[in-house]
């Protein structure tokens, strides 16, 4: 059975942690900033998971990763 390509795009975005589960950098932190809480612009320079319905679909992108 042929490997599978990795997408390079997905494996750039996502990082897998110690425990196996996908982490993710979150949006809206790139511009027009100044409207935005402090509070709110510091929650978004944390990653976070992705959520489950998608875990299938980056691990199909992202094969051995």
């Amino acid at each position: 059975m042929p490997k599978i390509k990795t997408n390079r795009g997905a494996a750039k975005r996502f990082k897998t942690t110690g425990r196996g589960k996908i982490a993710r950098r979150k949006a809206f932190s790139s511009h027009i900033l100044t409207k935005k809480a402090s509070k709110r612009k510091r929650g978004l320079r944390m990653p976070t998971l992705i959520s489950d319905a998608d875990i299938k679909n980056v691990k199909r992108l992202i094969p051995y990763l």
